[in-house]
């Protein structure tokens, strides 16, 4: 299983909404829970922020893919977190 890079700004009222999805998800299912998830402030870390190709936040990498950016909902988040699981 690869990590996850998740790519957001401490304020961001969607960013903030990803994280409490995969709180809850991670809650649900122990298999999320195993995820490992770096969380990457884009104003504090801007040059990794500037390396990877998004425009918006919150952006989810899964290594150098790019599986999602912009305004997520739990099933999006679900998805995210089953990409990682499958990847080997």
């Amino acid at each position: 299983m690869a990590k996850l890079t998740l790519f957001h700004l401490e304020r961001c009222p969607y960013c903030i909404q990803a994280r409490q999805y995969l709180q809850e998800l991670q809650a649900q299912d122990p298999r999320y829970a195993s995820v490992t998830i770096e969380l990457i402030d884009e104003r504090k870390n801007k040059a990794l922020a500037d390396a990877h190709d998004y425009y918006l936040v919150p952006t989810f990498y899964l290594g150098s893919q790019k599986l999602f950016e912009g305004i997520m909902t739990k099933a999006d988040v679900q998805d995210v977190l089953e990409k990682a699981l499958s990847t080997h």
